[in-house]
């Protein structure tokens, strides 16, 4: 009855009711009348031009062709509809803007590149394009530390919460209660009381079924500020479809948390769901956390405009030491306000650059062709391939949607393991002991061209010997996967090809 009676099932059923409504509706009309059926079936074709002349991923184009082309009187229209990927007009026009607003505090200091570009101009090649696409620099003079489980970097959260004496920016696509929350909703409380800056943003439909209604009024009456993205109405809308999937953690401007690890038990492993649950992430203390903050007051002051001065915010205001410098560190968002796949291209510039390895983490191996191509590419000149990804889903439709990509990889030598303890969440990937990737980016089509998220590029950096062993030690807790694990038979195979075909849009 709890369920019965949640947010969650009520605006489902509201959303399935719409959606049947709607077909049947179209069928309908159609039916009634030849030259009504006749238009609409002409206006599917040409929707199909119009889709194959766009500048986008073929995958997602392919999806919906094959969807006009089943039912090509209602096809069209509802590509019309809902097909649009980027995000609504108005949350676009007030996100692009406060970005363009603050477009001078994204400057990067020309000696960093130098210097990386003296060390390895490749790599400094990968950064510069991060910059010129994505707009977040390069820095140095920031110390890193990696956390190979998310109950090792709570520990570390707790500890520099009940330090902060300035501001508290808290950025997550889930915040569930339970214990981890409480633990740090008891801090954030006491630091609103003590007039500090405390202000949260959380991801609505992230949150569905795990906080209650209201919850955003709950905490403003607290004392702490709060947004929730893009609410959650149930009405059947690709607007819906972009969500905040980021996770960021900035505590007066010098420190910063971010990886896979949202705010719940799970997450920590307090809570067991789909056994031992493996993720990571990692603390940034320095200038570098400045792009961090960037992120989380262009989207705070583009929903909800406060702050007419950045300036306050800078990672030296109350912090004038020094601090100790640890490789070069880029932290970047990626988000569907334009149309560059920032987050793909970075994985792909580290395949297509490995000489020796390039260990991945991933929960979701659901991937376009320019991916399979460059993972396959890799492997096939001698460069040691491995991803892995969970041993028990989450989602088991997207596991076997990511188990039908193995065969190919394999045949190419890729190897891939299953993290037999349990559910792997990580997002990373780790190349030839001087450059990693850790961040919120799944390797599937929603992270990679509907979500916003954010990543960190560390070179030279502790992160990329610490996530190597990491990535060491788990594969020697995990399952190789062998070609024999990869037979199909029919009905199985015509599965797969049927569910690869409509990934683009899950």
């Amino acid at each position: 009855m709890k369920f019965l009676s949640s947010r969650l099932f009520i605006t489902g059923l509201l959303i399935v009711i719409q959606t049947g409504w709607l077909v049947l509706w179209f069928f309908r009309l159609a039916a009634y009348d030849y030259w009504v059926s006749m238009a609409l079936t002409i206006f599917s074709g040409l929707i199909s031009l119009y889709i194959i002349n766009k500048n986008e991923n073929p995958a997602y184009k392919i999806a919906w062709i094959f969807l006009i082309a089943i039912v090509p009187v209602f096809g069209g229209t509802l590509y019309a509809a809902v097909g649009n990927k980027r995000p609504m007009r108005k949350l676009r026009r007030r996100l692009e803007g406060e970005t363009r607003r603050r477009r001078k505090l994204h400057r990067q200091e020309g000696k960093t590149l130098l210097r990386l570009h003296a060390q390895n101009p490749r790599a400094c090649a990968t950064f510069g394009y991060i910059y010129r696409q994505g707009k977040f620099p390069v820095w140095t003079n920031t110390q890193t530390r990696y956390f190979s489980l998310g109950e090792e970097m709570f520990s570390a959260m707790l500890q520099e919460l009940k330090k902060a004496e300035h501001y508290i920016f808290l950025e997550y696509f889930i915040i569930a209660e339970g214990h981890m929350w409480e633990e740090i909703l008891a801090i954030l409380e006491e630091k609103a009381r003590q007039g500090l800056d405390v202000r949260v943003i959380y991801d609505d439909v992230g949150c569905l079924g795990v906080l209650p209604v209201g919850y955003r009024s709950q905490l403003e009456k607290k004392g702490i500020r709060c947004i929730a993205f893009n609410p959650f109405i149930p009405i059947a809308s690709m607007a819906m479809n972009n969500r905040d999937h980021r996770k960021i953690l900035v505590i007066d401007g010098c420190v910063a948390f971010s990886g896979g690890i949202n705010i719940g038990d799970e997450y920590i492993n307090k809570k067991v769901r789909f056994g031992h649950w493996k993720d990571s992430g990692f603390m940034l203390l320095g200038e570098a956390v400045w792009n961090f903050t960037l992120m989380f007051l262009e989207m705070w002051n583009g929903l909800r405009p406060e702050d007419p001065d950045y300036a306050v915010f800078y990672p030296h205001r109350y912090h004038e030491n020094a601090f100790p410098e640890d490789g070069f560190v880029q932290p970047f968002s990626d988000s569907p306000l334009d149309e560059e796949s920032l987050a793909e291209n970075i994985y792909i510039e580290l395949l297509s650059q490995a000489q020796k390895y390039v260990y991945i983490f991933t929960p979701y191996l659901v991937i376009d062709n320019e991916m399979q191509t460059a993972l396959c590419m890799a492997a096939k000149r001698g460069v040691d391939v491995r991803i892995v990804t969970p041993g028990i889903p989450d989602k088991k439709t997207v596991y076997q949607l990511t188990r039908s990509y193995y065969l190919p990889l394999l045949s190419a030598g890729v190897r891939i393991y299953e993290y037999t303890p349990g559910f792997l969440h990580a997002k990373s990937y780790v190349c030839d002991d001087v450059m990693a990737v850790v961040g919120t980016i799944n390797m599937d089509y929603r992270s990679l061209y509907l979500h916003f998220e954010c990543g960190t590029l560390f070179y030279g950096s502790q992160v990329v010997k610490q996530l190597k062993a990491d990535a060491q030690a788990t594969f020697a807790s995990s399952r190789q996967v062998g070609l024999a694990d990869c037979r199909r038979g029919l009905a199985a195979s015509l599965r797969d090809a049927a569910l690869r075909v409509v990934a683009p849009l899950l």
